[in-house]
């Protein structure tokens, strides 16, 4: 399985991070499945690429020129996709997902997993979507979603496809 992982690029400053992307990563690799995100060497993204390499498993960045001309790549992947741009690194990386997580990160995560969380609930996209709720990471966007739903501006059978998650263990039970 693909598994598309968007996440920050930077290490953030919450201590859990680190040890939980790089136990995200080794359970990608481990478990005979491939690593699609965003091809950059730093942060988070980093780390979950080496650790899914260590592990054994296969890598796939995806990254526009500018990043890569701006020396953000991570060499030792197994295969770096080139765009041309943002949007066009989005479409790629949807259309090499068979799943798609959002670990903590930054705004290009929230707007990468809300392009995800619309194309599920349009039915656009049959995939599983889910949000690593890390320490409570995601619980505005999970009160929003719900303040949707008591508002009548979306339906529960919409949100049906979306899964917060609270530990790599949730992960592996939707992933199963």
């Amino acid at each position: 399985m693909n598994i598309t992982v968007y996440l920050g690029a930077t290490p953030g400053n919450d201590p859990a991070l680190e040890p939980a992307v790089r136990a995200l990563g080794t359970w990608i690799g481990k478990n005979g499945h491939n690593l699609v995100y965003g091809g950059s060497k730093c942060g988070l993204m980093g780390m979950l690429a080496e650790s899914v390499l260590e592990a054994g498993g296969k890598v796939t960045g995806v990254e526009p020129k500018f990043f890569v001309d701006d020396g953000f790549v991570y060499d030792a992947i197994t295969e770096l996709i080139v765009t041309k741009d943002m949007s066009e690194r989005k479409a790629k990386m949807i259309e090499l997902g068979d799943a798609f997580i959002a670990f903590p990160g930054g705004t290009g995560t929230l707007e990468e997993i809300a392009e995800i969380m619309s194309k599920v609930a349009l039915r656009h996209l049959d995939a599983p979507c889910i949000l690593y709720d890390l320490n409570g990471y995601y619980t505005g966007l999970r009160m929003l979603l719900d303040r949707m739903l008591e508002s009548e501006l979306s339906t529960s059978e919409k949100l049906s496809g979306i899964t917060f998650a609270k530990s790599l263990d949730d992960i592996a039970r939707v992933l199963s």
